[in-house]
């Protein structure tokens, strides 16, 4: 039996963007479509084969460390972005204040998937699930210079909300309605983890 199990789950892409100088601003270029490569996007600030390590993994690297890259994109879905944005009370969030890459519909909990979950595109162009991306203070500036006061309710409200970040396996194009076909790992949830809840004898 594969180790990767295609589901009926299919998202269907919504929004592309592209962060050019995140030094400059988080805040992303919306696109039509992108050519992709086993460095993610030209230039996209997220892009490379390699990168710097940074405070996610500081327990396994010093800082700057060169690592492999597998944070080429950040994912997230329609469904959190509309929940997060009711969570601040505000009327909507742009998808390019929050430096995204991609935003798909129709994936139920995307910022839970597995880790190694593909999405995959009609050519065979294929994303792999890195990890939940935790949030953090950057989009706050961004969206308080477009919504006076709302900046600062970003990171609590999008708590268990801010998507994925993903890395390239298959070459290929995304583009604007184009759907992403789920796969995901064909094993279970860790013993020992199970164990240490008093699930597991």
């Amino acid at each position: 039996m594969p180790a990767l199990m295609p589901t009926d789950y299919y998202g269907r892409i919504t929004w592309l963007g592209r962060v050019a100088q995140r030094d400059v601003t988080l805040e992303a270029e919306s696109l039509d479509a992108v050519d992709v490569t086993f460095a993610g996007v030209a230039g996209e600030e997220h892009a490379g084969l390699t990168r710097p390590s940074c405070s996610r993994v500081l327990s396994q690297h010093p800082r700057g460390t060169e690592i492999r890259n597998v944070r080429q994109f950040s994912l997230l879905s329609v469904e959190d972005i509309t929940a997060i944005a009711n969570a601040m009370g505000i009327a909507r969030l742009d998808p390019a204040w929050l430096g995204a890459s991609i935003v798909i519909e129709g994936i139920p909990d995307l910022s839970h998937l597995p880790p190694s979950s593909r999405l995959q595109g009609p050519d065979g162009v294929t994303l792999v699930v890195d990890m939940e991306n935790r949030p953090c203070h950057l989009p706050a500036k961004v969206i308080e210079g477009h919504a006076p006061g709302f900046g600062a309710k970003f990171k609590r409200a999008a708590l268990g909300r801010r998507g994925i970040t993903a890395w390239v396996e298959r070459e290929g194009r995304l583009a604007l309605g184009q759907m992403l076909r789920l796969h995901i790992p064909d094993q279970p949830v860790w013993s020992e983890l199970l164990r240490a809840r008093g699930t597991l004898l």
